[in-house]
C-alpha cells in the first residue's frame, strides 16, 4: 500500500548556510535590544536624571503591545505583501522599528531638555508620555517584523531540521548582543560623552545638569549607523529564502500556529490544570526575577562605578558570552547528567549567588568583579534557559503544542515588560530610602535573588507525569470552550 506524497517534499531542504543567514535577522534584533535597553535607559536614568520608574515604564511599552503579535501573524497568513506572505512584512517592520529607534532618541533629548529647564512640569510629563507612545509603536513594528519571521522559520523547515534551525537562530540573537556591545562601545568611546559632568546625575538628587548638546553629538550617529546595519541584516537574512524554500502553500491553512492566540486565551491554557498552573507561575516568577536588571544594569555601572556609556554598553558582551556558553554546555554536559528539572533548579541557585557578586562588586567599586559576576550570571541564565525550555516541551501536549508554546511566548513578553517596570520602580524606591546608590541598586538585585530562590520552590512542585496524565484533557476542554464561544 502506498501513501500520497506530500507536495512539499519536492521542495529543496534548507541548507546549513541558509540557516545561519536567517540568523542574521535575530542578530539584528540583539543589536536593537542593546540600543534600547543598554543605551537609552542608561542615558535616561544617569545622564538626564529621569526618574527610574518613568524611564523603565516608557521603555517597557514595547513589551506590553505584544498582543499585536496575534494580528501580525494572522495578517501575514492571509494577505501577502510584495507577493510573499512573510518577507514583505519582515522588511516593512524592520524599516519601521529601525527608524523609530532614532525617533525615540530624539524624544529622549526633548524630555531631558524639558526636565532641565522646567523640572517635572506638564511639558515634561507630556514628553514622557510621548516616549512611551514611541516605544509602543516600536513594539508594534517589531511584532510586524518578528512574528512573520518566526512563521517563516516554520514555513521553510521540516520536523527533522526545525530544532537545529531554531537553535542556530536563537544563538545568533546572543551573538548580536555581543557584537552590538563591542561595536557600539567603540562608536560611543569619545571624550565628548565621557566627561565628569556626564557621570554625576542622580534622578532624585541631581547635582549638575548634563550637557545634552554635547551628548547628542556623540550618540546620534550611533543611532543612525547601527539601525542601518540592522536593516541591512534583515534584508540579507531573508531575501530569496521564502520564494525558494517555503512550504506554506502546501500546508494546512487551519494549522494551530504559535502566534494565533489572544492573551486571555493564553492565560486559560496556561492555567488549565494544576500542573500547567504551577509551571506557568514558575515561569512568570522566573522571567521577572531574571530580567528586572534590564532597566538598571547600565545606570548601575555609570553611577556606582563611574563607567562611561561605552564601558557600560560592553557589560552586555560579558552577559551574552556567558549565556551562549551556558546554553551549549548545559545541553551537552549538564542536562544528560542531572535531568531538566534539577538543571533548572541549579541554574536558579547559581543565578541568586551571582546577584550577590554584583552587590559585592558595588560596595568594593570593583569593575572586574562586576564583569565576572555578569559572566557567571550569563552562564546561570543559559543553564536556566536550556533546562526550562526542555522542561516546557515536556509539559506540552502534542495535540495543542502550537497553542501552548504561543501562550507561553505571549505571557513571557508581558512578564518581561513587568520585569522592566518593576526594576525601575524598585530602584526609585531604593533611591528614596538610601543615600548610598549601592544600596538602592542592591535592593533590585536582592529581590531578583529572592525571586530565583522562590522559583526553585515552585519548580519542585512540578510533576511531568501528573501533567501527562491530566493536563491534556484540561487544555482540550479550554480550547473547546473557546471554540464554542
Amino acid at each position: 500500500m502506498t501513501t500520497a506524497a506530500n507536495p512539499g517534499d519536492s521542495l529543496p531542504k534548507l541548507p546549513l548556510l541558509t540557516m545561519f543567514r536567517l540568523g542574521l535577522f535575530q542578530m539584528g534584533l540583539g543589536i536593537m535590544s542593546l540600543l534600547t535597553l543598554g543605551v537609552l535607559n542608561r542615558i535616561l536614568i544617569d545622564e538626564l536624571a529621569v526618574l527610574p520608574w518613568v524611564a523603565a515604564t516608557a521603555i517597557a511599552m514595547y513589551q506590553f503591545v505584544s498582543p499585536f503579535k496575534v494580528w501580525c501573524g494572522q495578517l501575514s497568513d492571509s494577505k501577502p505583501l510584495l507577493g510573499l506572505h512573510r518577507t514583505g512584512y519582515v522588511w516593512l517592520g524592520a524599516l519601521c522599528f529601525t527608524s523609530l529607534s532614532f525617533v525615540a532618541l530624539q524624544v529622549v533629548w526633548q524630555l531631558g531638555l524639558s526636565l532641565q529647564t522646567t523640572g517635572w512640569s506638564l511639558a515634561t510629563v507630556l514628553w514622557s508620555i510621548t516616549l512611551g507612545a514611541v516605544f509602543a509603536a516600536y513594539g508594534v513594528a517589531l511584532s510586524l517584523s518578528s512574528t512573520p519571521f518566526a512563521a517563516l522559520l516554520v514555513d521553510v523547515s521540516d520536523e527533522d531540521n526545525r530544532s537545529k534551525l531554531v537553535g542556530i537562530v536563537w544563538s545568533m540573537l546572543m551573538v548580536g548582543i555581543v557584537i552590538g556591545a563591542i561595536v557600539s562601545s567603540k562608536l560611543l568611546d569619545t571624550p565628548e560623552i565621557c566627561g565628569k559632568a556626564l557621570l554625576n546625575a542622580d534622578a532624585l538628587r541631581p547635582s549638575q545638569p548634563t550637557n545634552i548638546a554635547q551628548l547628542q553629538r556623540g550618540i546620534n550617529p550611533v543611532f543612525m549607523i547601527m539601525p542601518a546595519i540592522v536593516l541591512g541584516l534583515a534584508w540579507l537574512a531573508t531575501v530569496g529564502v521564502e520564494k525558494k524554500y517555503s512550504r506554506f502553500s502546501h500546508r494546512s491553512q487551519s494549522a494551530n500556529r504559535a502566534e494565533d492566540i489572544t492573551f486571555g486565551r493564553a492565560l486559560k491554557v496556561l492555567t488549565a490544570s494544576r500542573q500547567t498552573g504551577i509551571f506557568f507561575s514558575f515561569l512568570l516568577l522566573l522571567t521577572i526575577s531574571l530580567f528586572m536588571q534590564d532597566a538598571v544594569l547600565e545606570p548601575y555601572g555609570g553611577e556606582v562605578f563611574g563607567m562611561c556609556i561605552s564601558e557600560t554598553t560592553q557589560l552586555n558582551a560579558f552577559f551574552g558570552m556567558g549565556t551562549l556558553f551556558g546554553i551549549a554546555a548545559t545541553g551537552f554536559l549538564v542536562v544528560p547528567r542531572l535531568g531538566k528539572q534539577r538543571t533548572t533548579a541549579l541554574g536558579c541557585g547559581l543565578g541568586a549567588l551571582c546577584f550577590s557578586l554584583l552587590i559585592l562588586a558595588g560596595f568594593q567599586a570593583n569593575v572586574s568583579l562586576l564583569k565576572s559576576g555578569l559572566l557567571f550570571f550569563g552562564l546561570a541564565s543559559g543553564m536556566i534557559t536550556a533546562g526550562a525550555t526542555s522542561l516546557m516541551l515536556d509539559l506540552t501536549a502534542a495535540e495543542t503544542a502550537g497553542t501552548f508554546i504561543g501562550a507561553w511566548g505571549l505571557a513571557q513578553a508581558m512578564s518581561r515588560g513587568m520585569a522592566t517596570v518593576l526594576g525601575g520602580a524598585v530602584l526609585n524606591v531604593g533611591k528614596t530610602w538610601f543615600t548610598n546608590p549601592v544600596l538602592a541598586y542592591g535592593l533590585v538585585f536582592l529581590l531578583q535573588a529572592v525571586g530565583l530562590v522562590l522559583s526553585i520552590l515552585l519548580l519542585n512542585r512540578v510533576n511531568v507525569r501528573e501533567f501527562q496524565d491530566n493536563a491534556k484533557t484540561a487544555i482540550a476542554t479550554v480550547m473547546a470552550g473557546d471554540l464554542d464561544g
